[in-house]
């Protein structure tokens, strides 16, 4: 599927930016900065998406393993992601008893850690239960080879030229037809950075804007995935929040998979980019698609300030555990503010030491007391917080899977995973999705997808 107009004319800070008849709405060109090339030139840069992953990724002690009763919520259904401007569909366990497809964590320390995590009076001792109550298996914890640090399948290319990869994307283009698999080549293994200087030594050598000969040239999931390539990453993850909240309904798994999974760096880089690019605020637009509950929780996400200290304090996680019992399942009714004020403050190693010291309080999980007291986008959004406190790689893992799960494909999910991942820690969500699957994520996209999109998205992936 093409995707007519989008941008009105090319990227923002474009010629034809702003679009005639909407000046108001947007801001002066220039007033984001970009890496060198992204429109408009000679704008500063991102700061660069961190290498090692997001913070608690590592030393963590481990977790016992934590039941996702049911799983996930399910993912959106094909054709409910966010669409492009004048477009459609942009954005948008081990065996164990009673629980199928997941694969049991293996049991381990991280990071040199106890495999217990010792808490202070008050709360029954001895080892964490192997299974929880009704059977079933636990949440895969992040295994210890994981939590030495995390990797993307695409790295910065050597001996770069991007004046010479400009010349091999133009012949690609060049007369009859397209040479898909040159363009291929050359994108799946380039950096973004790198992306950003091959697009300024385009139009440098040619005069002509490489975005817009890509979509005259390209058309559906083919094209929404080299767009999505181009981007630099926190104008991507801005235009995805922007598409996600914009016209009828909201994508509300976009702003979930987002907001709660960021840095807070990343996070205020968002903000900053939503508003200077599209002339909004972005804690206002969520305030007028969501509400209740679900609002409070992302609104508190986009503050970007969540404690980022890796250093775990045990008695707090067992004040925190006591506290989230005593607003859910200790009580009639539930407090969803101190929910919220713990899941949005506290780190993610910090969550996770909750997350044990409650399963040894409570004997049953926090995943699934949350859902039991919880229902709808809040209890998406909280799962998400505990389970990338978890495993991110095993969230991001899960996505994935039921974007391609039954008839169709959520290609949107699909393109927006592949791509924000790429260069921070694919390599690990492809080794949880072989763990929890028992098939490789190559294997599933390649039965899932076809043609040029396939063969563009497996050389991002890798075997």
């Amino acid at each position: 599927m093409s995707y007519p107009g989008y941008p009105p004319t090319g990227y923002p800070a474009f010629p034809g930016y702003p679009p005639a008849g909407q000046e108001s709405s947007f801001p002066p060109p220039g007033q984001y900065s970009y890496p060198s090339g992204f429109p408009p030139v000679g704008g500063g840069a991102y700061p660069p998406t961190p290498s090692s992953g997001y913070p608690g990724a590592g030393g963590y002690p481990g977790a016992g393993g934590y039941p996702a009763p049911g799983g996930y919520p399910s993912a959106p259904q094909p054709g409910g992601a966010p669409s492009y401007p004048g477009g459609q569909g942009f954005g948008a366990p081990p065996s164990g008893a009673g629980f199928s497809g997941y694969p049991q964590a293996p049991s381990q320390s991280y990071g040199g850690g106890p495999s217990q995590v010792p808490l202070p009076g008050g709360f029954p001792g001895g080892p964490m239960p192997p299974q929880y109550p009704g059977g079933q298996a636990p949440y895969p914890s992040q295994p210890a080879s994981m939590t030495q640090g995390t990797q993307g399948t695409i790295q910065p290319a050597a001996n770069f030229d991007a004046m010479r990869d400009a010349e091999i994307l133009r012949k690609a283009m060049k007369g009859f037809g397209t040479d898909e698999q040159a363009i291929v080549d050359v994108v799946a293994n380039r950096s973004n950075d790198q992306r950003q200087k091959i697009k300024a030594a385009f139009k440098t050598m040619y005069g002509k804007d490489l975005i817009k000969d890509l979509k005259s040239e390209l058309s559906g999931n083919m094209e929404e995935l080299i767009l999505a390539l181009f981007m630099p990453p926190t104008y991507y993850d801005a235009w995805s929040l922007q598409n996600a909240m914009k016209g009828v309904g909201t994508q509300e798994r976009v702003l979930i998979e987002i907001l709660c999974t960021r840095t807070n760096q990343e996070i205020r880089e968002i903000v900053r980019c939503y508003q200077s690019e599209f002339g909004r605020d972005l804690e206002k637009d969520i305030r007028s698609d969501t509400s209740g509950h679900f609002e409070r929780l992302l609104v508190s996400m986009c503050q970007g300030n969540r404690d980022e200290n890796q250093n775990v304090n045990h008695q707090l996680a067992q004040e925190d555990a006591q506290r989230l019992y005593q607003a859910g399942e200790g009580k009639l009714g539930t407090d969803e503010s101190c929910f919220n004020m713990i899941l949005a403050t506290r780190s993610f190693p910090q969550l996770k030491a909750t997350m044990e010291a409650y399963c040894r309080m409570a004997n049953r999980d926090l995943l699934s007391s949350v859902g039991r007291e919880f229902s709808g986008s809040v209890e998406s959004g909280l799962k998400t917080i505990l389970q990338c406190a978890l495993n991110r790689p095993a969230f991001f893992a899960e996505r994935l899977y039921h974007s391609m799960k039954g008839a169709g494909t959520d290609d949107s999910t699909l393109v927006r995973i592949v791509v924000t991942r790429s260069e921070i820690d694919l390599v690990q969500i492809k080794q949880m999705f072989s763990q929890m699957y028992q098939k490789t994520l190559s294997k599933r996209i390649a039965s899932d997808t076809s043609g040029d999109y396939r063969r563009l998205l497996l050389a991002i992936v890798g075997q």
